[in-house]
């Protein structure tokens, strides 16, 4: 291939184009034809086989150049495309499955969180129900032991008052009984305590979203709390009750050996009324708590404190008029009122207005109701094992021999009849007939009220 020049016409050129084909040197041309002049092409190719002359433009030259290159660059690629295509392959293979692993883990993972996280949300269902669960029994407990302290009755040892008597129709109402001002057992404001045990009565709250996920520690922890504080104020009022009852037993138990009394006798002596049944021992459960072994003692104290009452229900320690004591004459030597000189006084003489109300200050039974010497008008009653009250001086009797009588009831009024100076009550009081000072019964009543 060359330019149309002359001095590159007389030369045989080799050109890449050629495909490997050798060019044939010529010889050499006559000079008479290197005379020819050829047609000036500045800007053509030709290229020279076989004698023959193809002369191309530059743009068609170039053309073809661009196509070789191309096809040459082609073929490497797709000779290096076939050299590597499994490497490649593989390599995408690779790739795509690691992207499919990674995907799959990421779903593993994600499915795994979400299991975790019901997993969670069912435990901490499972343990708010349970603890749920447990407030509600325990709610339940401190509801029974409610009911148990409002039914504990009131072990005071009263008697009911009776029924207002000859001389009390001026009273718009009753006079308290004797046994109010010595008997009665005041126990601890239990009536207030039982109240206020059960006023904070829980209801435990319906199950919440919110309570599930946000703050059911902090409901339970509110309702536990609501439920410790119910739980104390009820042992703080069954302790108060125990405490009252201990010391009223020990008291009760002191009056008697105090007074000299024989405990075993004086219960024989107490009247047996109609009551009865099988035998049932009373069995603690061996699961008991703390409230349960207390309430037992309590039942227990409580039993035996009725059985106390009824034995002291025979023993006079109460006054037999109400109102302020105050002895016009006390038991012991004195001075004999009409005579003047030294006498046993055997009793102890009461103020009181005529007309007032005298009250037999224990249970027993009329043996005597009439007129009895210096006594005037008199009632006597035995209350057994020995035992004997006598009410002296009375303008009216208002029981009957062989009547039984009760605690506080009314035997008669004050007045003056017999050997009396003046309107007021004399009262004795006898062991096996003997007449003692009614003093020591009455200060052990009053040692009984204290408490």
């Amino acid at each position: 291939m060359s330019k149309s020049s002359a001095q590159y016409s007389h030369y045989s050129q080799h050109h890449p184009h050629d495909h490997g084909r050798a060019f044939q040197r010529r010889p050499a041309a006559p000079a008479a034809a290197a005379a020819i002049p050829l047609p000036a092409a500045d800007d053509a190719y030709t290229i020279v086989h076989a004698g023959k002359q193809v002369r191309f433009g530059p743009v068609v030259f170039w053309i073809v150049v661009g196509t070789v290159v191309l096809l040459g660059l082609w073929s490497a690629a797709t000779a290096t495309y076939f050299a590597f295509r499994d490497d490649v392959l593989t390599r995408l293979i690779a790739r795509q499955a690691e992207m499919q692993y990674a995907y799959e883990d990421r779903i593993a993972e994600l499915r795994a969180k979400v299991d975790r996280t019901t997993s969670r949300q069912l435990l901490d269902q499972e343990q708010f129900d349970q603890k749920l669960d447990q407030i509600m029994k325990r709610q339940t407990a401190l509801e029974s032991r409610a009911t148990a302290l409002g039914a504990m009755p009131d072990v005071t040892g009263s008697i009911p008052r009776s029924a207002p008597q000859r001389g009390d129709s001026s009273q718009t109402t009753p006079k308290p009984s004797p046994i109010s001002d010595t008997v009665i057992f005041v126990a601890p404001p239990d009536r207030e305590a039982r109240l206020e045990s059960r006023a904070p009565t829980v209801v435990a709250p319906p199950v919440s979203q919110f309570a599930r996920n946000n703050g059911f520690d902090n409901v339970l922890a509110r309702l536990t709390n609501s439920l410790d504080q119910v739980e104390r104020r009820q042992m703080a009022a069954l302790s108060a009750v125990e405490e009252s009852m201990d010391s009223r037993m020990r008291r009760m138990r002191g009056v008697v050996s105090d007074l000299g009394l024989n405990l075993a006798h004086l219960e024989a002596a107490v009247p047996r009324t109609a009551m009865g049944g099988p035998f049932v021992p009373v069995r603690l459960p061996a699961n008991a708590g703390t409230f349960e072994k207390q309430l037992y003692r309590i039942n227990t104290t409580r039993a035996e404190m009725d059985r106390l009452n009824r034995t002291l229900a025979l023993v006079p320690y109460r006054k037999p008029v109400i109102g302020e004591v105050e002895f016009t004459s006390g038991f012991g030597v004195r001075s004999d009122p009409f005579l003047g000189r030294p006498a046993m006084h055997t009793g102890l003489d009461f103020r009181a207005a005529s007309g007032d109300p005298v009250r037999v200050t224990a249970n027993g039974k009329v043996v005597s109701a009439g007129w009895s010497g210096g006594y005037g008008r008199m009632v006597e009653v035995d209350h057994g094992n020995g035992l004997s009250t006598r009410y002296g001086h009375l303008s009216e009797i208002n029981v009957r021999v062989g009547e039984i009588v009760k605690i506080g009831q009314v035997i008669g009024l004050v007045g003056s009849t017999g050997r009396s100076t003046g309107p007021h009550l004399h009262y004795e009081t006898r062991i096996e007939g003997e007449a003692v000072d009614p003093q020591k019964f009455l200060r052990a009543g009053v040692r009984l009220s204290a408490g």
